[in-house]
């Protein structure tokens, strides 16, 4: 179980990405990669930089020339498998198999090459939950 919460928007999640890039950052550095060219003022930076270290996404590192340097908590690997199983979660609802046809239906619609790369990720995972 991860020791953080996900982040609840695009812009929280934008805001970590740019952390995870930069490997280091000031709320200023954030607020000039992320905030400034969506229109945003630097308040709201430094609230979604707060509500990343509620959640456990995201550390004070040092202080260094009047403000704090962040970097990131929690690896990026896990953030991403931990918004891949909400995402999916989410989609396939209480009655998964219906949804789960549908969307082979729609794979196989827009490339049915990716169709068949999905079902050699089947039969790979398969291989490794049960040792074969």
């Amino acid at each position: 179980m991860p020791n953080f919460r996900l982040p609840s928007d695009e812009l929280e999640y934008s805001v970590l990405c740019a952390l995870w890039e930069l490997r280091s950052a000031s709320v200023r550095e954030l607020h000039e990669r992320v905030g400034a060219p969506g229109g945003l003022v630097y308040t709201t930076i430094a609230k979604v930089v707060d509500r990343l270290r509620e959640k456990g996404l995201i550390d004070r590192s040092r202080h260094q020339g009047g403000a704090f340097v962040y970097v990131p908590a929690a690896d990026r690997s896990a953030v991403e498998r931990a918004r891949a199983r909400q995402i999916v979660s989410r989609f396939l609802g209480p009655g998964p198999r219906s949804a789960v046809a549908a969307l082979v239906e729609a794979v196989d619609e827009i490339d049915p090459e990716l169709l068949e790369a999905l079902e050699r990720a089947i039969q790979d995972k398969k291989r490794t939950n049960h040792g074969a």
